[in-house]
């Protein structure tokens, strides 16, 4: 019996493009790492773990309610504690969940123009 994929891995190349495609973004690097900012704040960046993504989300509570609720797919490291910043591990999540966090943490960090813009605000 064969198992079909029905959801495929992200990987870099995914939060690469998938990030620049939102408004006002640029990719800088960050100790020495790829971030994705909208405008000058980094809402994104490759964690030093390859296949890992730091994200930022609108509160910490947030955060630790996603770690509860799928710890296979976000976990976070001392470093982080007291932010508001998860991290993910891209082989657990599909492109089109990808893209949603993204667009989750672009939204925290863009001005409140931008994210009218977006249709949310």
């Amino acid at each position: 019996m064969s198992m079909s994929m029905s959801m495929s891995m992200s990987n870099d190349d995914d939060v690469r493009g998938l990030s620049l495609a939102l408004p006002e973004t640029t990719e800088r690097s960050s100790y020495g790492r790829p971030a994705f900012r909208v405008k000058d704040k980094v809402f994104a960046c490759l964690y030093k773990e390859p296949g890992v993504l730091v994200l930022w989300r609108e509160t910490e509570e947030e955060k630790l309610e996603l770690i509860a609720a799928d710890p296979d797919k976000f976990f976070t490291t001392a470093h982080y504690d007291g932010y508001p910043m998860v991290l993910v591990r891209l082989d657990a999540v599909g492109r089109e969940e990808l893209a949603e966090l993204l667009e989750e943490a672009w939204l925290t960090r863009a001005s409140a123009s931008l994210r009218t813009g977006r249709g949310r605000g």
